[in-house]
């Protein structure tokens, strides 16, 4: 009750516009159960049976602004401005949705009673409302109690929720992964059941909701979930792959255990808040291993070059979920450099090759950093501990290069114009072979002169063959 005194304000002010228009308001869904659970944001969810056309015109003159992209499926949106803050709202038609089988869209009808909205909502948790300005309290699945044990059930019968959205499955997993709950033993069934169901469901809707599941609170529980039911198989089959079979003689780590522990690891490190280019490139960083393993000869498994094939593999099913090209060059990139550290040795690198771990990582370097040390699961206290010095030593040589250096913006002391200029030359392959051969140097020797450079770039140019 005190969360929605809090709102009420705003909440009562927008209810008794519905009401003076003889329409049913309600707080509804994720609202009603954050409020219960004492995490109410801003963001406000609300039903009501007035038409998506009446709504538009009784948030007209009250919101500070007014949305109505996702009209199509009932719903309104709009910010209203406070001396408390900001809400936003979302006000939706009472309704009901199903998937056609052949049809990756719902199919949207509208309702004329809350209880028949509620019916249609994907788990009793989120099937509560309040009526609004009244405080009514509607629970006609039990959701209360559920959300006192903690448990994920569905309204309907977990067959028809399902089937009605398959997302729904892929959100059990995102709700026990942000609010700790435990799906209940038919939920868990169907979701076995019905897995393959979720290839309708378009990759930008999947994507969404594996977004908020591993940037969640608890996201190693619900990726077990996806991987246990079968889900995983058809969103992210390189994670169910990872659990390789071990025999009395090719012993190995549970690759599949040991990534979800560097996802653990890796998130205990962030210092900014749920960090989504960590955590995929900490999920993914392994997944190279099966397609690369291999029994040798003393009995040993060897997984040679996994991370360039993970970094392929990464692409490639990044490409396939629809992510951006920013963040799927990121995280194979990470993915990519995630074993570099291991040659280091015992502190062996030359501060040329320090230079070069600095800018093969460019702006990933501090996501390296965290990957790598996340990336050590071994049991040895001595061998954890020996491994956590060396990075130790790396980090402190890389921060005192970078105050000698400025390496975070490692280039050659001359720009495309001043080679041209000094070697007389156009704008072509040229300049680019020039460029790289001065940021090798750069790299190999540290900061050179500019009278250094010139003499480097023109008896370079001399040992070139002409056309």
């Amino acid at each position: 009750m005190q969360e929605l005194l809090r709102v009420s304000p705003v909440a009562d002010e927008i209810a008794r516009r519905f009401q003076d228009a003889g329409h049913r308001l309600s707080l509804v869904g994720g609202s009603v159960r954050d409020a219960l659970l004492g995490r109410l944001g801003n963001d406000l969810d609300f039903t009501t049976d007035a038409r998506p056309q009446q709504i538009l015109k009784l948030v007209k003159g009250w919101a500070d602004a007014v949305w109505d992209v996702g009209i199509a499926f009932g719903t309104v949106g709009a910010r209203k401005d406070t001396p408390e803050g900001s809400f936003l709202i979302e006000i939706t038609t009472y309704r009901s949705e199903a998937y056609d089988r052949s049809s990756r869209k719902p199919e949207v009808s509208y309702g004329d009673s809350i209880e028949q909205d509620l019916v249609r909502r994907d788990f009793t948790v989120n099937a509560m409302a309040v009526d609004l300005p009244g405080r009514g309290f509607v629970d006609p699945h039990r959701g209360l109690d559920d959300l006192e044990a903690r448990v994920l059930r569905t309204p309907a019968t977990p067959e028809e929720s399902f089937s009605d959205d398959p997302l729904r499955m892929m959100r059990a997993a995102r709700f026990a992964a942000q609010l700790d709950f435990e799906p209940a033993p038919e939920v868990v069934a169907a979701m076995t059941a019905m897995a393959e169901r979720i290839t309708i469901v378009s990759a930008e809707r999947v994507q969404a909701e594996l977004n908020k599941l591993l940037l969640a609170e608890h996201p190693v529980k619900g990726l077990r979930l996806l991987v246990d039911t079968g889900l995983a198989d058809f969103v992210l089959p390189e994670l169910p792959a990872l659990r390789l079979e071990s025999d009395e003689h090719h012993r190995h780590k549970d690759v599949y255990e040991h990534s979800l522990t560097v996802l653990e690891q890796a998130i205990a490190l962030e210092t900014e808040g749920p960090d989504l280019v960590l955590r995929l490139a900490a999920l993914l960083h392994d997944i190279g291993k099966p397609r690369t393993r291999r029994f040798e000869s003393d009995g040993r498994v060897s997984f040679h070059h996994h991370e360039v094939v993970g970094a392929k593999m990464t692409r490639k099913r990044m490409r396939e979920l629809k992510y951006s090209n920013e963040l799927i060059n990121e995280v194979s990139r990470l993915v990519e450099l995630h074993l570099r550290f291991h040659g280091y040795g015992g502190g062996e690198w030359t501060d040329s090759a320090v230079r070069r771990y600095v800018t093969d990582a460019g702006p990933m370097l501090e996501r390296l950093h965290k990957l790598t040390r996340s990336d050590c699961t071994t049991r040895n206290k001595r061998k954890a501990a020996a491994l956590a010095r060396t990075y130790d030593s790396l980090e402190e040589r890389i921060s005192t290069l970078q105050a000698q250096e400025e390496l975070d913006a490692i280039r050659p002391a001359l720009d495309g114009n001043e080679i041209m200029q000094l070697l007389g030359l156009r704008p072509g392959p040229a300049v680019g072979r020039a460029y790289k051969h001065l940021l090798e140097l750069r790299l190999e020797h540290g900061p050179m002169e500019h009278e250094a450079a010139v003499a480097a770039l023109r008896e370079w140019w001399a040992a070139q063959p002409k056309d």
